[in-house]
């Protein structure tokens, strides 16, 4: 019951005010594929690209069709912007994860793979890596912008 009022107060409070903005987001399988990468994690558009091994700029055209609908919240580092699921979003998002979880898709346990052995690389690439938008699951970025 819990779970439920959550989503509808999410769902009528922050999604209601534009569905179809919201719902094409989501409608594309690459888009999905980034909204669940960057759920806890805050990762440029080179980490992503690198992850989902497609081109900047096509994952730059979804990253920012997933933030014209208000999902992402940002933080500029450097020459390098980092996206992460706002919060208002993050309990409806990782509840329509599970759900869907088992249906098939496969590429994500690639993905969350892939995920976790760039960040391994972070410190030793190109990006800095964030410091306001650090993973929700650390407490304290071990990185800094200047």
């Amino acid at each position: 019951m819990a779970l439920y009022i959550t989503i509808y107060i999410v769902t009528s409070i922050h999604v209601m005010t534009n569905p179809v903005t919201f719902s094409r987001a989501l409608a594309d399988s690459t888009r999905w594929r980034i909204v669940r990468l960057v759920l806890d994690e805050a990762l440029c558009v080179c980490e992503l690209a690198d992850i989902l091994e497609m081109p900047q700029s096509t994952i730059s055209s979804h990253v920012q069709i997933i933030r014209k609908a208000g999902l992402l919240e940002s933080e500029k580092c450097e020459k390098w912007t980092y996206f992460r699921i706002g919060k208002p979003y993050l309990k409806l998002l990782k509840t329509m994860d599970q759900f869907f979880s088992g249906t098939g898709d496969e590429s994500w346990a690639g993905d969350a793979k892939k995920a976790a052995a760039r960040l391994r690389e972070r410190q030793g690439s190109c990006c800095p890596g964030p410091e306001k938008l650090a993973s929700r699951s650390r407490k304290k970025s071990t990185t800094t912008c200047s």
